[in-house]
């Protein structure tokens, strides 16, 4: 591989029809090619990081964004620094893009600029902005899709519902249970999901060998995340309940086992990959 320089957890793939960037010197490798690129938001008025897993020949390919947990991978913490993706990925036919930024920001565009984050119009970029980059800079079949995990498990459902077509695989939107509130519920706007092809998966908050947790640790009970993915499985429990109401077809996936870890998310990636790829023609 050379080098240069998409709630709930869930992935989900969904074809898309649908800047200037900044990349640096690469590096040897053998299939793929692994890059850094700066794409500028004019909605935020800033430059961005995104790292890019992208295959070495044989045509135009999809791409399949990936969306981090709360830090936005500004803390160090993400899908490329956490899991074997570039490996993963190696000797696939896809563009792979994983945004370095948005912590805590939903992946939305808020109301109001923020005093601690400034200004976050995430939608615009992941919908619009970075795409557009994207397709310019690398050979794309213009088809996409997007997976997530923790705090974006949520958003990519909600940017699949704001932005019908593009993918077909505290003062975020004023006071709560405002109009705009309801107007980002999966839930309340599960309809809009259908003919959207879906992964949408959950550990059960109980510590297993999926985790990867050191067994000392499980056994002392220092087990991170246990609490919030039960949180998870019941909002997932909640999302099919709801997705059956509709008759909207969808995968979910409920282990038996699963706290809130890159053990577990990186696992329910690599199991919702064929769907993906069936639906992005990768």
């Amino acid at each position: 591989m050379k080098t240069r320089r998409f709630t709930v957890r869930l992935t989900m793939a969904v074809a898309m029809a649908a800047g200037f960037l900044g990349l640096s010197a690469p590096t040897a490798s053998a299939d793929s090619v692994v890059s850094r690129i700066d794409v500028y938001s004019p909605s935020m008025d800033r430059w961005i990081a995104n790292d890019v897993i992208s295959p070495a020949g044989g045509g135009p390919a999809p791409t399949f964004y990936l969306l981090t947990g709360v830090g936005g991978g500004e803390d160090g913490i993400s899908w490329f620094n956490n899991t074997g993706v570039r490996d993963f990925f190696d000797d696939k036919h896809v563009n792979v893009v994983m945004p370095v930024g948005g912590k805590f920001s939903m992946y939305t565009d808020w109301n109001a600029d923020d005093p601690v984050l400034g200004r976050n119009k995430w939608q615009t970029y992941l919908t619009k902005e970075l795409p557009a980059a994207v397709n310019a800079r690398y050979n794309t079949t213009g088809v996409n899709a997007l997976g997530g995990v923790s705090m974006a498990g949520g958003p990519v459902l909600d940017l699949a519902i704001q932005s019908p077509g593009t993918y077909h695989a505290a003062n975020m939107w004023g006071p709560w249970g405002s109009p705009q509130w309801a107007a980002h519920d999966p839930l309340i706007n599960a309809e809009k999901l259908r003919g959207t092809a879906l992964f949408i998966s959950t550990g059960n908050g109980l510590p297993g060998p999926v985790d990867g947790i050191n067994s000392l640790a499980m056994a002392a009970g220092v087990v991170p995340g246990a609490v919030l993915e039960g949180i998870t499985n019941m909002c997932t429990a909640a999302l099919q309940g709801r997705f059956g109401q509709l008759g909207i077809p969808a995968t979910f996936s409920f282990r038996p086992e699963g706290t809130h870890t890159w053990g577990l998310f990186e696992a329910d990636m690599r199991a919702s990959w064929p769907m993906i790829a069936g639906a992005i023609g990768a």
